[in-house]
């Protein structure tokens, strides 16, 4: 597989033979995944899976510093998405449980020392749990593979070390937050305070279990709140494992606390508990509506939504062919085609079309496909049978539609989630595919003439989280950097992700910004402070 063009942790190739090297350096124990995998590969249908080279160690809802069974007894089991098989039964949290960990929550709040510990020491904590996440982190990959059906290397090499970066990151904040003195006119000394904003729930999703728990958990504690995390029912496992480490790194009891269950009982719950102070969801935007109603008619929480995409990827009449195909590839199918914000509608020239098109199908053709604990699979399973017969059906509807399919179109093998890498051309503005979020390995490949069309083309959706440009043109860059109605726009790149750069959308796609100076400012109050000042030297 070519080098994959994502960020600072992704600027190394991602070759089979760098990837084995990388791991076996790391000591696990991986002899039975060296066997490559060929295009459309089979090998997960008709071989028996990968042993995975973790054990499961923690399936309880985490309160107050304890692992706990869930009040009511009930446990849910979470599917290996290779096979469809039960890798574990975990606690199904629910209302009772979430009041239990808020009430851990609030008291660490309000009694415990998180927000009044020195800045300096949170860092510390922070610190040392990125140490931790290190030196398990080829564990930590493992769970996330098993659950979730990423590639290995995909986990091992990028994600993990991600979110021991967003962890130093973040640790370098804690003593850094402070506010302003302020000039006001009169005799009046002015200050403002950015204090945490107290109780905090989190709900994260499926597809990058590890990272948007970094993403939320980083920041919010950095700023000195306390949380209740729900983790997706699909991947509960790793988000177990790491606030296990980070209590290990010497976490206070009750800071965080995190329930495994399903959105309409634990989610519903936190979303509408009267005393969680503020709400982070990452998610689908038909889900991220109800979450916000709920957070509106319980206590008022201010709410900060990452929401859906249906990224526009504009290859212009100049782009050398070759890498645009390559890069429109990675814009679409990382992760299984399950981001928010892949490139999902690919804008292409009328000039260079057919040559993109037959260039894209033969790479699609060659995507190596399989079992994600094998060396050199690019392409995993999705997630469930539900995502699973989702994709299948919007692929249905495209051929429908009068799309014509150019590669895949069905299930590989006979066995898990596997779908084949599918492209489709000739595609229109108001079909299905083109229009929805089909958050699968689904090319989506669009003409266009000029650059006023489809800057009105792309932005004609409700969804505005990212956007793709590929030019040679500084001044045509510029054009549509400035244009497109996205929260980020990568310019002959694509899911270029750093812990400082911020990440969100317009639109439908979400409220408020994480990462970066920006994430910060979710879980901050400004407090202004104002005292008169007598027979003052100078104002």
């Amino acid at each position: 597989m070519a080098s994959l063009r994502k960020c600072w942790l992704l600027s190394r190739p991602f070759s089979s033979a760098s990837a084995s090297a990388a791991l076996h350096s790391r000591g696990g124990n991986i002899s039975s995944l060296s066997k490559g995998i060929s295009k459309y590969s089979t090998a997960s249908a008709i071989e028996e899976p990968v042993s995975p080279p973790v054990q499961v160690n923690y399936t309880e809802l985490l309160i107050n510093g304890q692992f706990v069974k869930a009040a009511s007894g009930k446990t849910f089991p979470t599917l290996d998405p290779r096979t469809g098989d039960v890798i574990a039964h975990v606690a199904e949290g629910d209302s009772e449980d979430v009041n239990q960990a808020v009430a851990a929550a609030r008291k660490a709040f309000d009694e415990g020392p998180w927000p009044k510990m020195p800045a300096y020491e949170r860092q510390r904590i922070l610190l040392r749990f990125a140490d931790l996440i290190e030196k398990h982190n080829d564990e930590l990959a493992a769970l996330e593979t098993w659950d979730n059906g990423k590639p290995f290397e995909q986990a091992a090499k990028i994600e993990v070390p991600m979110l021991a970066r967003l962890m130093r990151y973040y640790a370098g904040w804690a003593d850094k937050i402070h506010g302003l003195t302020v000039p006001a006119d009169g005799p009046y000394h002015v200050q403002t305070l950015h204090e945490p904003i107290g109780v905090v729930g989190q709900i994260i999703p499926w597809n990058f279990p590890l990272l948007m728990y970094g993403w939320k958990v980083g920041p919010a504690l950095a700023c000195g709140n306390t949380i209740i995390l729900k983790t997706a029912e699909q991947t509960p496992l790793s988000a177990l494992l790491a606030s296990n480490l980070l209590h290990e790194a010497g976490l206070p009891p009750g800071v965080l606390n995190v329930i495994s269950g399903f959105g309409p009982t634990a989610g519903a719950a936190l979303s509408s508990h009267m005393d969680v102070d503020k709400l982070a969801f990452t998610g689908s935007t038909s889900t991220g509506k109800i979450v916000l109603q709920m957070a509106a008619k319980s206590n008022l929480k201010p709410v900060t939504l990452e929401l859906g995409g249906k990224s526009p990827f504009i290859i212009c009449e100049d782009a050398d062919v070759d890498k645009a195909v390559e890069l429109a590839h990675f814009a679409l199918f990382f992760n299984q085609g399950q981001c928010c914000c892949a490139g999902s509608r690919t804008f292409v020239h009328e000039r260079v079309y057919d040559e993109f098109v037959e260039k894209s199908k033969a790479l699609a053709l060659k995507r190596a496909v399989g079992d994600p604990f094998k060396v050199g699979t690019q392409q995993g399973p999705q997630i469930d049978t539900e995502q699973f017969e989702k994709i299948l059906g919007y692929i249905r509807s495209g051929v429908e539609d009068g799309a014509t399919l150019e590669a895949g179109g069905g299930r590989l093998g006979n066995k898990g989630y596997y779908i084949k890498p599918t492209v489709f051309s000739n595609v229109k503005d108001d079909m299905l595919i083109a229009r929805e979020e089909i958050f699968g390995p689904v090319q989506s490949i669009l003409k266009y003439k000029d650059l006023d069309e489809v800057i009105h083309r792309a932005n004609s959706t409700p969804y505005g989280l990212a956007a793709g440009v590929f030019t040679q043109d500084i001044d045509t860059a510029n054009t549509l950097t400035r244009a497109l109605r996205a929260g980020t726009v990568w310019v002959n790149c694509f899911d270029t992700f750093d812990a400082a750069i911020p990440f969100g959308g317009y639109k439908m796609s979400g409220h408020g910004r994480e990462k970066g100076i920006y994430g910060l400012s979710n879980y901050l109050q400004v407090k202004a402070v104002v005292t008169p000042l007598k027979n003052p030297a100078w104002l």
